[in-house]
């Protein structure tokens, strides 16, 4: 006897039911929480600092500033499909379509509290790292003029081969001129011990985020790179505070009960594949959707394994001074050889069939070395390899059939390659 419309229909509503994260009403509650008490700063007497996301946020965390993130703010831009009105806006300022779209989109929502939380709440103070690239320098410069706000610059060395004695004390005599501008803004001094348990919070913090990350080196994966990208919001904004560490807790015994129960991201994992580069926020959902109607789970990514990185390089009992080398050993602040080796262990890790590489018209320093990485990767492991052109906010460099096609076809040569569907 067959199965009934409406019977088949409530079985995919259980199914869907079943793969829901359930973390993910948490993370809601606590992002709503944090925006609301950054907005609401100026009546609490608190202070917000805007931050880049490679930025030292640990001493923002101790003098209890509130960061506050313009490439969160970004992605949530890019997520909300606002992209494209926000970077025409800072074009039509005479900013060109060639900028990173977070910079034109951040730059773009100040003047009209823009994007879908009515713009970021007025900063006190700006904080740039040009770990992860030069066009922030730039932007907040720009951003600093626009509130008249002070900004202080932490100036880090690219990593080409090794990190010299000489540039250990270049960044650490910066965190010093750090912690100085934050007092000086404040109008209090740092408290050591507030300092010492904000380190220990911050590396338990990604510790525990490593190990969510990890879970998906079970079969199948408990969670997606999609997922992944969702749940980094925590490490990124919060990273030293007891709520981050509670909630990767939580969310690891989640993902720990997900594995023992053999509930995956997607219903049939035949395919395990590696994300390179940033989100197409605006098309996550498309692309999750794409991949797994081939039975294709995105199940590592080099975007969110970025924030544990540096953990090998933080000390916990000296925090502060091994600040110089975790913030300048960063992921994208090291040669492309090494960020191909950085790949190829975590291609290894986490057995990937192919790799998925977004070139990102937006981000230079991510995107411009993937031909060479793609290059070394083939050479030294014969992965399948297949790129992405697009942007990951502004929708007009997407082209939904050509993507379509090429995952189609790259999907069709791993299918190939694992003998899948084909006779004996």
């Amino acid at each position: 006897m067959g199965v009934s419309m409406p019977d088949r229909k409530n079985s995919k509503d259980l199914e869907r039911e079943k793969r829901k994260i359930k973390s993910v009403k948490r993370m809601k509650e606590i992002m709503t929480d944090y925006y609301i008490e950054a907005k609401t700063a100026a009546q609490t007497g608190k202070k917000v600092a805007w931050i880049t996301s490679g930025g030292p946020v640990e001493p923002l965390i101790a003098m209890d500033v509130i960061p506050v993130y313009p490439e969160n703010h970004g992605a949530m831009i890019g997520a909300a499909k606002m992209g494209v009105d926000l970077c025409q806006q800072a074009e039509a300022m005479g900013y060109s379509r060639d900028l990173c779209s977070y910079a034109r989109a951040d730059i773009g929502s100040a003047p009209i509290d823009g994007g879908p939380i009515g713009g970021l709440p007025r900063p006190d103070m700006l904080v740039c790292c040009n770990n992860i690239c030069g066009t922030v320098l730039k932007w907040y410069e720009i951003q600093a003029r626009h509130f008249d706000v002070p900004l202080f610059i932490l100036d880090t060395p690219f990593c080409h081969t090794e990190f010299s004695d000489a540039a250990k004390k270049y960044v650490r005599a910066q965190i010093g001129e750090y912690v100085e501008f934050l007092e000086q803004a404040c109008g209090h001094r740092t408290d050591p011990d507030r300092m010492a348990e904000v380190g220990r919070l911050a590396l338990e913090c990604q510790r525990l985020w490593q190990k969510v990350l990890d879970t998906t080196m079970h079969r199948p994966a408990p969670l997606s790179a999609f997922d992944a990208f969702f749940h980094l919001a925590l490490i990124v904004t919060l990273r030293g505070t007891q709520t981050a560490v509670d909630y990767y807790r939580a969310l690891l015994k989640e993902m720990e009960e997900r594995v023992a129960a053999g509930i995956g991201a997607i219903p049939d994992e035949r395919y395990r594949l590696l994300w390179d580069n940033l989100p197409i926020w605006y098309r996550t959902r498309w692309l999750s959707e794409k991949f797994a109607a081939h039975g294709a789970c995105l199940v590592a990514d080099t975007y969110t394994s970025a924030w544990c990185s540096n953990m090998q390089y933080l000390d916990e009992d000296h925090f502060l001074d091994s600040m110089a080398e975790g913030y300048t050993r960063i992921y994208l602040n090291i040669s492309v050889d090494q960020m191909a080796e950085n790949i190829l262990q975590m291609i290894a890790k986490y057995d990937v069939d192919g790799l998925v590489m977004h070139s990102n018209r937006s981000c230079k320093p991510y995107s411009l070395g993937q031909y060479d990485i793609q290059k070394i990767l083939q050479r030294k492991s014969g992965i399948a390899t297949m790129i992405i052109e697009a942007d990951m906010v502004d929708e007009r460099s997407f082209s939904e059939s050509q993507i379509e096609t090429r995952i189609d076809a790259f999907m069709e040569v791993l299918k190939q390659k694992k003998g899948i569907g084909q006779s004996a």
